[in-house]
Parts: structure tokens; sequence; C-alpha cells
């Protein structure tokens, strides 16, 4: 079985856009394709919402949850309060109607769980005995500090997500023996199961399956009910400081310090700053890894504005009665740690890496990112972790294909020059130099691809390349006489109107000869001389170059008799 994010390899284009947006640099390119590496995964959800092509992929668990319903008697849903913005246009009513009739026996708000883990979070702060207490309603958050954050493990709530404290409130109503099915927004829920729930959809997965089941909305009753009661200000858990209003409700110390982070990115700023042994009053953290909260979940489809989702839930979210019942179940739950392994490199290793992608100074570290990673040296590691390949560096790419373009360049036979849209030549060869003639050729001694001369004061038919630059030509091939030679010029272009290629050949050269000429007629050129008249006539020139050709062809052929 797939885990609960996965690749797609044959769709993901080598962008590294995931490793970019990735919080904890858990990906792995590997032949060009950007693997999720599951044992350093948070399952935040962040690479399914960045990847252009759609190439990271939240496992699919439909399914699994239709097999359910022929497997137990009762299956019931719990869920996330995320609906309220999630199938904001639609009546819970009716929303709960629909869902039965997939099957289900009955659907109740995981919030009720929240709203426990709410009065158990305000108990632990009051009894004082953890100076630091940091949210464990968001799986997410809870895989980044276990792996990453051991030092805060023993800070974590040590009390059920919302999720597995009302699935347990579930089977005290209702039966052990009873399917639950979450559904929400989180992609980490899909690891959280445990022994407490069977299976966890997305609201992505519950759309899907009413498209698949050709719901009848119109027929359906808005005067279904929630099952075990509606849920108050548990409903404010999916935007980011809701628990802290949640927990506010249970009176804890008045001078309990209370701090909300959503993101990844910025709870993990506030974990690398937090000093676990400076405080003077109780402080609680409520985080999430959704930026703004749960509304923003990966397993949403309503990507809408998140000032309009905090509205709703506030508004629509039931206020807190003045009091409620005492909890009867034992929501508690330990937290343990399971550090990644993070390896230091030395400065040699680091160097020797660099070097592999040209980078031998430090002002070779360009820092661009484009690999996906913020610094040289953090793509270096990744190197030797064999979690990077080289040729995910654009700018080592480039001086690559440079180069190789550049050798090729000085090893043709024939002379090359590139110019841009100003007749300044971008680079050519030495053979260039020759055909252009001696000034040409002082000029390349000091500057040997003659970079930045201007073509109009080395030959004399540059006019070819101005015409050619302004009229976009593709390719062009032309003869030209000069200096006792035919010079074949074929004129492409790199870019339209802005740089142009040529390619020069002495056509009267032996060795062009032979390449060009003497393969149409090589049979007969060894039988009888007269033959080569019939070469002059097929290539069309005037006598004056026909005469220069058939010196050369003679000279040729007379060497080799």
């Amino acid at each position: 079985m797939n885990k609960p994010i996965y690749t797609e390899k044959t769709e993901c284009q080598d962008c590294y856009k995931c490793v970019r947006e990735c919080p904890v640099k858990a990906i792995m390119v590997i032949d060009g394709s950007a693997q999720v590496m599951p044992e350093a995964c948070i399952l935040c959800g962040t690479c399914t919402q960045v990847c252009p092509v759609g190439a990271k992929k939240i496992r699919d668990d439909l399914g699994d949850a239709m097999a359910l319903l022929t497997e137990k008697d009762q299956v019931y849903v719990s869920l996330a309060p995320t609906f309220r913005t999630e199938f904001a246009g639609l009546d819970s009513g009716k929303l709960i109607a629909a869902i039965k009739s997939l099957g289900f026996a009955g659907v109740s708000e995981t919030a009720l769980g929240a709203q426990e883990v709410s009065a158990a979070c305000a108990q632990m702060l009051s009894e004082g005995d953890n100076p630091l207490l940091i949210s464990s309603a968001c799986p997410s958050i809870v895989h980044l500090i276990e792996q990453y954050y051991p030092n805060l493990v023993p800070h974590i709530t040590p009390v059920d997500s919302p999720m597995q404290a009302h699935a347990k409130m579930l089977r005290a109503a209702i039966s052990e023996d009873i399917g639950i099915v979450f559904i929400g927004p989180c992609v980490a829920k899909k690891n959280e199961f445990e022994d407490s729930f069977d299976i966890a959809l997305t609201f992505t997965d519950l759309r899907r399956w009413f498209n698949l089941s050709n719901i009848d909305w119109a027929g359906l009753s808005s005067e279904e009910e929630f099952i075990l009661g509606a849920a108050e200000e548990g409903g404010l858990y999916p935007i980011d400081g809701g628990m802290i209003d949640g927990i506010k409700f249970y009176n804890p110390p008045e001078n309990t310090l209370f701090m909300a982070f959503s993101g990844v990115k910025d709870v993990v700023e506030a974990l690398d700053e937090i000093d676990t042994g400076n405080f003077d009053h109780p402080v609680f953290i409520e985080t999430l890894a959704c930026p703004g909260g749960r509304v923003n979940g990966p397993g949403v489809s309503n990507r809408g504005s998140t000032a309009q989702k905090r509205y709703k839930i506030q508004t629509l979210t039931p206020p807190a009665p003045k009091e409620r019942d005492e909890k009867t179940l034992d929501f508690s739950k330990q937290f343990h740690s399971r550090q990644i392994k993070q390896t230091t490199h030395s400065k040699a290793e680091i160097a020797a890496a660099l070097l592999k992608i040209g980078k031998k100074r430090g002002e070779d570290e360009l820092n661009c990112g484009g690999c996906g990673y913020d610094k040289c040296q953090e793509f270096a590691a990744a190197l030797i972790e064999e979690k990077a390949e080289p040729a995910m560096c654009v700018s080592w790419l480039r001086k690559l294909a440079q180069n190789k373009a550049s050798a090729l360049i000085k090893a043709m036979p024939s002379g090359v020059v590139i110019v841009d849209e100003n007749l300044r030549i971008i680079e050519s060869n030495h053979r260039f130099a020759e055909l252009a003639g001696a000034d040409a050729c002082i000029v390349s001694e000091a500057n040997p691809d003659l970079e930045g001369a201007y073509l109009d004061r080395i030959i004399d038919f540059h006019d070819l390349f101005s015409k050619a630059l302004e009229e976009g030509t593709e390719v062009q091939i032309q003869d030209i006489r000069q200096r006792g030679k035919i010079i074949r010029l074929t004129l492409f272009s790199i870019q339209k109107n802005h740089i142009l290629g040529g390619i020069l050949q002495d056509i009267t050269e032996p060795v062009i000869q032979q390449e060009q000429i003497i393969e149409k007629a090589n049979e007969v050129m060894r039988k009888n001389l007269s033959t080569v008249q019939q070469i002059a006539f097929l290539l069309g020139e005037n006598a004056a170059d026909s005469e220069v050709l058939l010196s050369s062809i003679v000279k040729s052929f007379g060497k080799k008799d």
C-alpha cells in the first residue's frame, strides 16, 4: 500500500518545487523524479498543494471505506468542523443525509472530541506540572516534534487528538464494534488512526464519493441531526487560535501565556527559539501545520479566502454553554521521540561535493535556490546523502552545456561564429578567424573567441548576417567568393531576430571538396577528368568560380593518383 503521500513517477517533471517548499526536505530525487521519503515526511501535505502537475498524490482510501461498509454492521462518520467552510452553501442536515445515503449509520462532529481536549489542556495548565505545553491536536506537528525536536517531546500535551478523543466517545456511547471513518481536511490523519478509528478520508474524497453515487440533493431531508449532539466551542478548532479560545472556556490560570502559530515554517521558527528552561508563567502554544488553520488543509477543495473561512467558522459555531458535564473517559496519551538521524559532514566532504557541480570557490556558490535548497552547501550535503543529483544544479547544468557547446565549436573543422542583434560576436572558433582574414587572426591571438568584436569590422559580407537577423531567417545557405576562394556560408537562427549562427566552409579545400562534391561523382572522377566539368555545371558557378573549383579538384586527385 502507498504511504499517505506519494509520487506518481511518470507525472513528475523534475521542477524541484516540492523540494523547495518541503519544510523538512523530506524529498529524495532519483533519476530526476522527486520521491517522498516516508521516514522523514511529516505529512503536512505541502508538496501535494504546490506540485504544478499534480504528481504528488494523497493516497486514495475511498475503496477501503466502501469495503468497510460491507464488513461492519454499523459504520459512523466523525466529521471535522471544517465542513462549515468546505460545504458552505449546504445545510448541515442535508450534508448528514447525503453521508448517510452512502451507507453510514450516522454522523457525529469531531469537534465534540476537541472540546474534551480543551478541557484536558486547561486542567494540565491548572495543575502546573509542566510550565510549557505544546498542542497535540495537529498530527503533522506531532510528527515534526517527535522526529526533529526530540527535546520538546516531553512538552507535547499528553492527550489524544480531537479525532482520537471523538472515536473513544463514539465507541463508548454506541459500541466498541462499530466502524469509524474520519472525514476532514487532513492528510496526516491517514497515519494517525492506530486503534481509535478505521479509515481517514479527505473532503476531496467525500466529494468524489458523492459524485460517484449520483446523489439527489433536492430530495434529501434537512432534518437530520448529528448523533451525540451538536458541538459548540470545539467548532473553532479549524482556525488558528480556535483551540486557545476553547481552552479559555475551561478557566485556565489567568497568568497563562497563549501563543498560536500556523504553517510549518512559522511553527519551526517558533520551536527553534524555545528555551524550555526559562518560563515564569505557564505557556501554551497552539500549533497547526496548515497556514491559517485546518480550513486550508491539503484535503479541502475550497481554496477560497482565509478571511471568509474564518468569518464562517466564527459566526456559525454555537456559543459554549456556561458549564458542561465532567468527563468520564480517559483521553490521555503518551508521545515518544522518533528522532531522524541527522548526519554532519566535514568541510572536506562538502567541498568535494561542491566540486562535482563546478563550485571551486566561495563566489561560485550562488545560493540561487534553483535546486530546491536555499544554500549550495545544503545541496552539497544532500548530494552526499544521495538525496539529490548534480543535474538539479541549474547553474552547473548551464555551464556544462555551454562548455560542451564551446568544445564542439572549437573542434569543428568549419568556421563557426555566433553574433547578437548588434553584430557583436558572442563566440567563434579559430577556423572562423582564419577564413575571416589576417586581421581577425591577429585579434584572435589576444581574444581567442573574438568575443565582443564587431562582425562588420572583421568580414566584408556582414550584410548577409544583418539581413538574416532582420528577416528572422531560419536557415540560409549562400556561396561567397573571397580572395580566390569560395566560402559556403550557412546562416541559422538561434533566437529569432536576436541571435544568429554562421558556419563557413571553404569548399575549394580538398577535404571539403571531397565531402561535398566528390561524393556526388566519386566513381566518374577516377575514370576521367572530363567528368569534373559536369560537376562545375551542376554547381551552376560562373566561369571564374569553375576555374577555381577545377584547379582544386585536379590538385586533390593528382595527389591521390
